[in-house]
């Protein structure tokens, strides 16, 4: 998430209560994940495993539980629960603003697009030319929508990002501050969840299309012209590139990448990277010509 100006390194450790090592005047633009940095970020880190990552990434302030070495510029700021204070300047820089009315005065609407009763807009939400949005859909604070955009019936835009992380046998909730972005000429079906990035963006290509009951996880990337059947389930920080098809009850796991093209046949299960062109089957998802033969091979060996 970008601040939408400059801050200082003083300032930030004034809203979280904690020392730094570095110049109060240090610049401060945004505040990231460890995979989403970029200069003038803030990021945390805190597990030993990770301090080289994090003190080596593009990230510019690092919330730490330790006091290492700085690298040359960049800053620290020293905390016991980096997790905590992450969260903390989440919050003052998205602070939940309770809806009432059904669509915000700060949200924008294009000319020509239409909102059916009983939908909720929220805060900063820009809305293109010529939508339709149906009636009891949910649009959550910040969500970019493009041109021509239809979204079907309790579909939910915008949800937090599921991330949980395990503290003293409890779950904490990482605090979302990221957006959806659904570009131009794009149909979502009824009773989807397109949930919003942990702190940057989940993406909608112009030209895909969504059957019902569509879950898409944070930060995931959907390239353009593509097809998504019913059931299917995305999870978080995955890239599907353009032109992919994905057809009934695909489950696919994070982290991964689906390349230009390819596609993946109902019922399937991915677990890893799939190359572009090609057709998958199966779970665990393989070109689809291998599984069949395997089928057929076994079809024989348990005849009678």
């Amino acid at each position: 998430m970008d601040f939408g100006r400059t801050y200082t390194l003083g300032k930030i450790s004034q809203i979280i209560k904690k020392e730094y090592i570095g110049d109060f005047d240090f610049p401060v633009k945004g505040i990231n994940e460890i995979h989403n940095v970029k200069d003038g970020d803030i990021t945390f880190v805190d597990h030993p495993k990770y301090y080289h990552k994090a003190l080596n990434s593009d990230a510019s302030i690092i919330i730490i539980n330790s006091e290492e070495a700085c690298p040359e510029g960049k800053a620290l700021i020293l905390s016991d629960d980096p997790f905590k204070d992450y969260n903390t300047i989440v919050e003052f820089f998205r602070t939940f603003k309770a809806g009432t009315k059904s669509v915000s005065e700060s949200s924008s609407i294009g000319s020509g697009s239409i909102i059916q009763p009983n939908c909720f807009i929220g805060e900063q939400v820009r809305i293109g030319k010529n939508c339709l949005i149906h009636s009891n859909v949910s649009i959550y604070d910040h969500t970019v929508i493009g041109d021509h955009v239809v979204i079907h019936s309790n579909s939910v835009i915008g949800a937090d990002a599921y991330y949980f992380q395990k503290k003293d046998g409890a779950y904490r909730k990482m605090k979302s501050c990221g957006r959806v972005i659904i570009k131009d000429n794009v149909e979502i079906g009824a009773l989807c969840s397109i949930d919003k990035g942990v702190s940057a963006d989940t993406i909608i290509g112009k030209g895909t299309k969504m059957d019902n009951h569509v879950q898409i996880g944070h930060d995931t990337t959907i390239g353009e012209n593509c097809l998504l059947g019913s059931q299917v389930a995305i999870a978080g920080v995955t890239s599907i590139e353009d032109d992919v098809l994905i057809w009934a009850k695909v489950a696919i796991n994070k982290d991964l990448t689906i390349g230009k093209g390819a596609t993946v046949l109902a019922t399937s299960n991915v677990d890893k990277s799939l190359k572009g062109g090609v057709t998958y089957f199966g779970s665990p998802a393989i070109e689809a010509k291998k599984k069949w033969r395997q089928l057929v091979k076994l079809k024989n060996l348990l005849k009678d």
